[in-house]
């Protein structure tokens, strides 16, 4: 009897999978393929990237991140909401932005010490692919590489079934929405 065709997702892990890396690494960089694949092909991200080293020091990451663009704005700081609404800026038009995504599974425990740990290692917003573009910024400001309410992640918690959930993340306390 002949075992089936691995599936595409399984075919991809393997294939992007590092050479010379231990067995826990091999696990954490199998996890951030599994949702790098999640972003790009169920949710449409574009410039997608799986992060080791720190882009703040060159250290390695205590986890593998991916970073991307999503196909919409993921989240918009309070303040930037009241002025895009006083100027009638529709959220469609303002530019995106590139998120880090910090991949997780469902049974890893969490503490503020190893949150503290990622958001130590991250600039406030990913490296572009392509450095010479100059990265995103944000139209109202003009700012390059910068954006409001400080660093954030995408908390991408994978769960037994390969089920993918998003968590948005903040270093540190967030204005809260105005209604």
């Amino acid at each position: 009897m002949e075992l089936p065709q691995p599936s595409a997702l399984t075919s991809y892990i393997e294939a992007s999978k590092p050479t010379g890396i231990h067995a826990q690494e091999s696990h954490h960089h199998a996890l951030a393929a599994q949702v790098l694949h999640n972003l790009q092909y169920q949710h449409d991200w574009s410039q997608l990237q799986i992060h080791t080293q720190s882009p703040e020091s060159g250290k390695t990451l205590p986890k593998p991140l991916v970073s991307g663009l999503p196909p919409q704005r993921i989240y918009v700081h309070p303040d930037e909401q009241i002025e895009m609404l006083k100027l009638n800026v529709q959220e469609k038009d303002v530019a995106l932005e590139r998120e880090w995504v910090l991949p997780t599974h469902l049974r890893e425990t969490w503490s503020l010490r190893r949150f503290a740990e990622i958001f130590d290692a991250i600039d406030q917003v990913p490296p572009a692919l392509d450095q010479a573009a100059g990265g995103e910024h944000n139209i109202h400001r003009g700012r390059i590489g910068s954006r409001r309410g400080g660093k954030r992640v995408l908390l991408a918690t994978v769960g037994d079934d390969s089920t993918v959930v998003y968590y948005i993340v903040h270093d540190g306390i967030v204005k809260p929405r105005q209604n």
